[in-house]
Formats: structure tokens, C-alpha cells, sequence
């Protein structure tokens, strides 16, 4: 049975408090608005802030997604039935005419793909030019030989191989016979009494009689005796010798090297660029274990379905899950300032100038009319206290406020003791090396043909905040070096005191930045401090764009 497609509910990369309560928040309220089903996802490693929060609420941490780009198992795969190796070549071709396919898998008894026969394989089969001792060397069992004939195994085993010997079709004269035939022969013959005698006596493995003529038990209990295996069939010698080639097992014809399979969690673009350089029309699908899933063609490339995403706390490409172009969005829940993201088709947005984007779902689930359960609320007030440091931002609202104390009461906190408890849990660095402090709340920009990142950390004493800048200093030089950024900014904020330091690298950082808060700066030994600068998003980012674009119409 497949599993039901969900919408998955996402926030940025290198997710903050807001971006990871927002999602699960958000897919809580469309669960329990329709008949979808909704999941929270995460596009990167949480903070330790975001951590003790959904643990303070016992609230499972979202699954990670790297890429939202559609995989293989997001096509409509043919479920064309494998065929053992065992299978004639004949049982093959009707399997592909009954089915309207040009290429069968073979499979084992545990589902793994053994090899695949194409139509043009049965084609080569039928047209080549083989020697009379090619069935034994395809080690073709008789009750296959049977089947192709449209007959019976009227004697002996049918479950056995022929494995030695020619196939031969014998002169109405036993005397002539003597001549060419030898021990572990395939004897094509008629109804004559005589050469049906001479035949087991040569010791051959295997007669078969053809027309249908009859057996005489005489004969029936001498090939018994011999080890001799009697197949009767309606055809004549004529059609029998024409249709014998095609009771042969497709193993022995099966493509087994080199086959290019693809499994259900790699990527359409990837697929696509390996289908552009094959021939084949069909490719098997594997899942995770190896086993035979499907087959999939250029065609149904055309027909894949997207990953359906919702976007909370923010909408630009750049800080988006990657893959985000292949996927469809439904809908964008952010409080940033318009960005770069684009879509295929109308979708919600709902943006509005709040300090967090929990507020903005705390509005939605009054709108709706749907009850807030104690430890969404947690997680929302939580976002909040994050988003606005504790109300202390300049992007915090009276909106916002007002959503905060309201879900402080529904989850049962007092809001300054649970602020201390997760900025206390944010800002333990100590453990953590200088990759995981940037990442854990980073972004980046595209202003007036430059890119630059800018992260911000947050704590609670000025010791905290020393400790983080010696280890952050040389790291983001190599970060801005591999990563190809004209600049970096890094925020350390210390909540209680309401300001900035502001590090930075790259070519004219520190020019650019001066400029955006000329007259502000108190600049230090390698840093500038931002005497009540807290938020990126509403003092820094417009500060350095504004300073950007007068540089460059100053050129």
C-alpha cells in the first residue's frame, strides 16, 4: 500500500526558534482545519535554544530535509511484475505483448533484480542463427520445452534440464538415425513405433513426439528405464523445430552487466540527466534494500508530482531548503521584508510587519475559530520571547505582546523565568565548535550585485558573548573564502543591555558598515558596537542595504 503524500510545512535554513515552532504550529493548525495531512519539517540542525524549548514541551524535534527537489518516488512508476530467469523466451514476449511494455526485470525469489530482457533481446533470439546444441547450453528445463510446444511431459521429469547434447529431428528410417545420433540427444520425431525404439535405445534424453500421435506404454516404460523424458505436442515437426529455440530460459539471454537502475530517493534532475545520455526506454527502480520496485520512462518524468511545501519565516530563495524550484509551494507565512523567492503559481501569502511569525499563526488560529492546545501555545510563546528578545526588539509589536501573554497563560509559564531558562540554554557555546555557533542562526543577502551573510548570537552576559568572538574571528574568514561572500556580518547581542558587537570580514566590510550607522559606531580594537541595535531583520539588513546602494550610486 503507498504511503499518503503529505504537505510539508518548512522554515529557513539554519532554523531559529520562530522557523522550527512556526512549522510545527502551522501543520497543528491545518491538521486540524481539513483532511490533509500537514508535517513539520526542518531545513537544517536546531539551535540549542529551539532544542530545550521542544523538549520544556515534549515536542518532537521535526524531521530533517535536505532537499525538497521531486525524487523517483514522487513518480507514478510502473508496477511491471518481475519474471524469474527460469521463464522461456516465449512466456517473456507474451508477458511484454500482454502488458504493453518493452522490457521485462528479472527477479529473484527475494524480489532483487537478477537482470532485465528487452524485445530486442527476444528479437536477436529468434533471428540469429544458433547451433543445434544451444538449448543445452541455456540449460533449458522441459517443462518449459513443454509449455512452448503447447504440449505435455508424458514422461519423465519435467522440472529436469536438458543440459547435454543437440537437438535433432529424425529420418523416418532407424537405420539412418544410427548415424547422427549420440548419447543425450533431443530427438524430434513422429508417430513411427520404430524410431521412437531406436531413439531411447541411442540414449537419448529426451524425445518429442509430435502431431500428437500416441505413446505406446511399451515405450512409455522403456524411457522410464533409460532416464529418457517423453514430450508430446499438437504441432508438427515443421513448426516444432521452428518454435523449440523459444522454450529457452531468459537468463540465458538477460542483460545482468552494467544496468543502469535508479532508487526512489534520488532526484528527478539527477534521472534525467542520466536518461539523456541512454537509449533505453525503461529503467528499474530499486528501494533502499536493493529490491525490485518498478520501472520507470522518460515519460513519466512528464507526470511526477511535487513535494507540496508550505513556507514559514521567510521567502527568500536564498535561505530556502535547497530544491525548493522543483517543488510546488501552496502556500508563505513570513513577518521579513519581501524576497527573491519565486513560484509557479498563485499561492497564500500572508506577510505581515510583526516581530515574529508565531504571532502571525497565534492570528490565524483565533481567525479560525480552532482551540490552541497547552503545548502549542508553549511553543508559540516561546517563538515570540525569541523572535523579540523578550519584547526588547524594535521589531516586537504590541501585537506581539499581547499573542505572548495570551499563550503564557494557555501554556502555563510566567513569561521573564521561561525567557532566562532558553536564552541560558541558547547561549551555552562553551561545547560547540565555531561551525555550529555561525550556522546556528545565519543568512545571506543579495544587495546591489553583492552577497554577504549575516548571524547573530545572542546571550545574556558579556563574558559569553568574548568567548564566542575568539572563536568566530578567523572562522568566518574561511567561511567567506569557501563560500565565495564579498562580506561577513556577525551580531553578538547581549539581550540585557541591548546592544550589538558587530564583527565583520571582508573587502570594504568595515567601510560599508560604518556608513550604515554613521554617528552610531563605537568602534573598537576589530569590531563596531551597536548601542541599541538587536534586530537584524529591522535595524542591520536595512541599514547595510541602504549603504550599499549609496555606495553605488555614489560611483
Amino acid at each position: 500500500m503507498e504511503q499518503e503524500k503529505s504537505v510539508w510545512v518548512i522554515g529557513h535554513k539554519n532554523p531559529d526558534t520562530d522557523s522550527i515552532c512556526a512549522a510545527i504550529a502551522y501543520a497543528d493548525l491545518k491538521n486540524k482545519m481539513g483532511n490533509i495531512k500537514y508535517e513539520a519539517k526542518r531545513a537544517g540542525q536546531i539551535n540549542e535554544e529551539s532544542k530545550y524549548v521542544l523538549e520544556y514541551f515534549e515536542i518532537s524535534t521535526p524531521a530533517y530535509i535536505m532537499d525538497v527537489g521531486a525524487q523517483v518516488k514522487d513518480i507514478e512508476i510502473r508496477k511491471t511484475s518481475g519474471i524469474s530467469s527460469q521463464v522461456s523466451l516465449k512466456t517473456a514476449w507474451e508477458t511484454m505483448k500482454a502488458q504493453n511494455v518493452v522490457t521485462l526485470p528479472i527477479t529473484n525469489r527475494n524480489g532483487l533484480l537478477e537482470g532485465l530482457i528487452i524485445t530486442g533481446d527476444i528479437a536477436t533470439s529468434y533471428m540469429d542463427v544458433y547451433d543445434n546444441r544451444i538449448l543445452a547450453k541455456a540449460r533449458t528445463q522441459y517443462k518449459n520445452i513443454a509449455e512452448t510446444l503447447e504440449g505435455e511431459v508424458f514422461a519423465g521429469n519435467a522440472h529436469g534440464y536438458f543440459i547435454k547434447g543437440k537437438v535433432v529431428v529424425a529420418t523416418e528410417s532407424p537405420e539412418l538415425m544410427e548415424e547422427y545420433i549420440e548419447d543425450d540427444d533431443m530427438v524430434i520425431l513422429g508417430n513411427r513405433y520404430e524410431v521412437q525404439l531406436c531413439a531411447i535405445e541411442m540414449n537419448a534424453s529426451c524425445i518429442i513426439v509430435c502431431s500428437d500421435a500416441k505413446v505406446s506404454k511399451t515405450i512409455q516404460r522403456l524411457a522410464e528405464e533409460r532416464g529418457c523424458v517423453i514430450i508430446t505436442t499438437p504441432y508438427d515437426t515443421y513448426t516444432v523445430a521452428r518454435l523449440i529455440n523459444q522454450s529457452m530460459p531468459v537468463k540465458y539471454f538477460m542483460r545482468r552487466e552494467n544496468l543502469i537502475t535508479f532508487e526512489m530517493e534520488e532526484y528527478v534532475d539527477d534521472v534525467r540527466e542520466i536518461m539523456s545520455k541512454e537509449r533505453h526506454r525503461d529503467f528499474p527502480v530499486l528501494n533502499e534494500e536493493g529490491k525490485y520496485m518498478g520501472m520507470i520512462s522518460r515519460r513519466n518524468l512528464l507526470n511526477m508530482k511535487r513535494k507540496q511545501i508550505i513556507l514559514v519565516d521567510h521567502n527568500e530563495k536564498t535561505q530556502a531548503v535547497d530544491g525548493i524550484d522543483g517543488a510546488e509551494i501552496l502556500e508563505i507565512i513570513d513577518h521579513h521584508r519581501l524576497g527573491s523567492l519565486e513560484t509557479i503559481s498563485p499561492v497564500f501569502f500572508r506577510n505581515q510587519p510583526l516581530g515574529c511569525t508565531s504571532t502571525i499563526i497565534y492570528q490565524m488560529y483565533q481567525e479560525q475559530g480552532v482551540e490552541i492546545s497547552k503545548k502549542i501555545a508553549g511553543l508559540l510563546c516561546s517563538a515570540i520571547i525569541s523572535d523579540t528578545l523578550m519584547f526588547r526588539s524594535p521589531t516586537c509589536t504590541r501585537e506581539d505582546q499581547q499573542a505572548a501573554e495570551a499563550l503564557a497563560e494557555i501554556a502555563g509559564i510566567v513569561i521573564e523565568e521561561h525567557a532566562k531558562r532558553m536564552f541560558q540554554a541558547g547561549s551555552n557555546f562553551k561545547a560547540k565548535s565555531a561551525e555550529e555557533i555561525l550556522y546556528q542562526d545565519f543568512k545571506t543577502f543579495y544587495a546591489e550585485d553583492k552577497e554577504f551573510g549575516v548571524g547573530q548570537l545572542n546571550a545574556m552576559s558579556h563574558e559569553e558573548l568574548q568567548e564566542v568572538k575568539e572563536k568566530l574571528l578567523p572562522y568566518i574568514q574561511k567561511v567567506q573564502v569557501e563560500r565565495k561572500l564579498d562580506m561577513i556580518y556577525v551580531m553578538l547581542t547581549n539581550i540585557l543591555e541591548e546592544s550589538s558587537e558587530l564583527i565583520f570580514v571582508g573587502d570594504n566590510a568595515k567601510d560599508i558598515a560604518e556608513q550604515a550607522f554613521r554617528g552610531h559606531v563605537i568602534e573598537q580594537k576589530d569590531s563596531f558596537l551597536l548601542k541599541g541595535v538587536v534586530s537584524r531583520k529591522k535595524q542591520l539588513i536595512p541599514a547595510l542595504m541602504m549603504a550599499l546602494q549609496e555606495r553605488l550610486n555614489a560611483t
